[in-house]
This record gives structure tokens, C-alpha cells and sequence, in this order.
């Protein structure tokens, strides 16, 4: 039987460790055996988290002969203890397979054991994993990554994928499947992260001489616009408004239009009915392949796929809303 350990540390996020040990208990072999073994394992026996406090049977000595290693995210809490860093560390060398839930994965790196692989986290957290450790090549649109005998995860439902990928791994797609039916997930999701990052536009200084621009360029992306257009209405060249465009916002005007464009197709994908066709003239883009096309690259999925996620069900029609609004799960 093969051993699943969770390791619990301090204010424990409860969905990223109670999420792979159901995900793991429930998976049933054709036969209706237990594959797994899942453990609960932490430094301490008491451990306090937000709200109440887990009383955990196993030490640290319970990762030593597991098989699989599963570390959840912390909510606001330092580094690792160096015993658990050492635990780690003694674990990885034995060959375990070792994998993080969402910001689990800042344990795995304070334990050098993200040093030259890919890795993801939430997608709040990519920029700061990336900074903490520059030795991590930080995958910021992706749901997990496996380098093999080490795993990472976005946020916490991510973690169910990367379970499910884990178990279809061990024990191929049949079993995988009825895990994933017995969770009421779907065995694979179209797309990566991408798809729930929030970016909002970089901020203009008050008072820019760029604001009347942009706002125009909100008002108007339905139709055509080029470099020319947007230099003759802000009043300069264009080399002089690319310059000034990317000293204050930190991009180019063509990436600022098409971010724009793909932030409005978002909001119609999600509080309109209109066909895809509709969305792209209405959005801005020359044709629906490349509308497509577009759209794939920023988000990371496909405009109905997208749709199929994020609409809201009692959406009839089109409804009007703020320029460029998408709620809060949108790519800009």
C-alpha cells in the first residue's frame, strides 16, 4: 500500500490539507481496495490554525517511509522549523515524491528543493516565490507542474488536479476517473491559472496627458485603431508617445490596446449571450480566428471554454456594464 503523508505546520490552510487527504482516501482500485495509506503528520501535536486547533497523532518521524509527501499552504506564517527543512530534505534524498498545495510550495523552496526546477503557487504568491527564490524558475499561468519525483500546485483547488494527475500517475486514467467522479471534479480542466488572474492595467499618474487617450481608446475599440491614430490624438509622434507610454505604464500602446480588448471580450463572455462572432467585432478584433487566437494566448483557454466557466447562469441577453469591468477573475 502506498503511503500518503500530509505534513501539517502551523495555521495550516484546512481546504489545502483536508483537499488530497479525502482526494486520496476515496480513490478504490477495480476491486474495491484502498490503494493509499493517508496520514497526518506535524511537528507538534497540537496545531492552531484559524479558528481552532488540530490535534495531529503523527510526529515528523511519519514522512520517513512515506511514498508521497504532501504539503499544504500556511496562511501568514514564517519559514519552516529547521527540523521540518531537515525532514524534507532527508526525504528527497530517499527518493520520495514530495508535492505542495498553493503557497506549500515557499516550504519546498526554504528546503532547496525547488533550486533549478519549475514550480508554481497562487497566483498572488508567483511574484513573490519568484523573488524569495531566484533559483526557482516560477511558472506563474499554470495549474501544477511535475518534474517527477517533485510537485507543485496552484491554489487549492489546483491541488485536486495535481492529485488527480498523481493518482492517473500510480495507477492510470480508470482509477483516476472514478476518483475524480467521486470528488464531483472533472478529471482534467481546460486551461491553466491564467484564466482566474486578476490584472488590472498599471496605473496612470492623475492628471497624465495619456488619461484622455485611454479613454478614448476604451470608447472606440470596436473599431480599427493604429499607432498613427493614438500618437495624432494625444498630440505627439508616435516615437515620442511609445516612450511616454511605456515610462508610465510599463508597456507598449499596441500590448495597452490589446489587453484592453481582451478585458472587454471577458466582460461580454461573461454577462452576455452574444455569439462568439459578436464578441470579437465588438471587442475589436479583425476576425474570430484571430480573436481566438488572441484570447488563448492571454487567458490561457478558449473563449467558450471561458464562457462555459465564468458566465453567470442567470444572465439573459447582453447587458451594458462599466468600460473594460469583468468582475474579479479576469486576465488584462
Amino acid at each position: 500500500m502506498h503511503t500518503v503523508a500530509i505534513l501539517v505546520l502551523d495555521n495550516v490552510v484546512p481546504f489545502d490539507m483536508a483537499a488530497p487527504f479525502q482526494m486520496f482516501s476515496w480513490t478504490r482500485l477495480p476491486d474495491g481496495r484502498r490503494p493509499y495509506r493517508v496520514r497526518l503528520c506535524a511537528e507538534s501535536p497540537e496545531v492552531p490554525t484559524d479558528g481552532f486547533a488540530l490535534r495531529i497523532e503523527r510526529g515528523l518521524d511519519g514522512l520517513a517511509d512515506a511514498d508521497t509527501i504532501v504539503v499544504p499552504g500556511c496562511d501568514g506564517t514564517g519559514p519552516p522549523s529547521p527540523r521540518v527543512v531537515a525532514a524534507l530534505r532527508d526525504a528527497a534524498r530517499s527518493g520520495t515524491r514530495i508535492a505542495s498545495v498553493c503557497v506549500g510550495a515557499f516550504v519546498l523552496a526554504e528546503a532547496g528543493l525547488l533550486d533549478g526546477l519549475r514550480a508554481t503557487t497562487h497566483w498572488m504568491a508567483t511574484d513573490e516565490l519568484a523573488r524569495r527564490f531566484p533559483r526557482v524558475d516560477v511558472q506563474p499561468d499554470v495549474l501544477y507542474v511535475d518534474n517527477g519525483r517533485i510537485l507543485t500546485s496552484a491554489g487549492a483547488a489546483a491541488g485536486l488536479d495535481m492529485c488527480l494527475h498523481m493518482i492517473r500517475r500510480d495507477l492510470g486514467s480508470a482509477v483516476a476517473a472514478h476518483t475524480a467522479r467521486m470528488s464531483v471534479v472533472p478529471l482534467e480542466r481546460e486551461g491553466g491559472q491564467a484564466q482566474f488572474i486578476v490584472h488590472e492595467h498599471p496605473p496612470v499618474p492623475r492628471g497624465s496627458a495619456l488619461e484622455p487617450l485611454l479613454a478614448w481608446i476604451e470608447d472606440n475599440l470596436a473599431r480599427e485603431i493604429t499607432l498613427g491614430e493614438m500618437a495624432e490624438r494625444a498630440g505627439m509622434s508616435e516615437r515620442t508617445l511609445s516612450r511616454r507610454f511605456r515610462a508610465q505604464t510599463g508597456t507598449t500602446p499596441l500590448q495597452w490596446l490589446l489587453r484592453t480588448r481582451v478585458r472587454r471580450a471577458q466582460y461580454l463572455l461573461e454577462n452576455s449571450d452574444h455569439p462568439i462572432e459578436r464578441v470579437a467585432r465588438q471587442a475589436g478584433f479583425g476576425s474570430p480566428t484571430a480573436f481566438r487566437d488572441r484570447f488563448r494566448r492571454v487567458v490561457g483557454t478558449t473563449p467558450h471554454a471561458y464562457r462555459s466557466a465564468f458566465q453567470e447562469k442567470t444572465t439573459v441577453g447582453a447587458r451594458s456594464g462599466p468600460k473594460g469591468d469583468a468582475r474579479q477573475v479576469t486576465v488584462g
